[in-house]
């Protein structure tokens, strides 16, 4: 079975990813039939899928990261980054009203481009 996540090829009988670690099948809660991860019903009964794909997750080929790039290599190019450095900082607490509800409503990816926008508002006013 190839992996739809990395398209690594995997012996019959795998229930997880030998590339990746992503969950190749994910049985139904109700008559446990083996469905592939994409489903989001069973192909069998018609029962609602749980996102098993979500419980174990395949890694991302590019990781992201909540600090904006070019503060990200500023960090990195410094060489107190990679030896230690002992400062005093000032930590900004923001709480966004209703994003629990807003998150849940949204795709993974678009709450992260919302988030990554509201963190260069706040950046520039720090």
């Amino acid at each position: 079975m190839s992996c739809t996540g990395c398209g690594h090829e995997n012996p019959t009988g795998n229930r997880f990813c030998g590339g990746c670690g992503a969950v190749l099948n994910q049985p139904c809660p109700a008559c446990r039939h083996d469905n592939p991860p994409d489903h989001r019903f069973c192909g069998v009964c018609g029962a609602p899928l749980q996102a098993a794909t979500q419980a174990h997750p395949a890694p991302e080929r590019e990781p992201r990261a909540y600090t904006p790039k070019h503060l990200a290599d500023k960090i990195l190019q410094s060489k107190s980054a990679l030896e230690g450095e002992r400062k005093q900082v000032t930590v900004l607490f923001a709480d966004v009203k209703g994003s629990l509800e807003l998150a849940e409503q949204l795709d993974p990816e678009a709450w992260h481009q919302i988030l990554e926008r509201f963190f260069a508002i706040l950046s520039d006013g720090v």
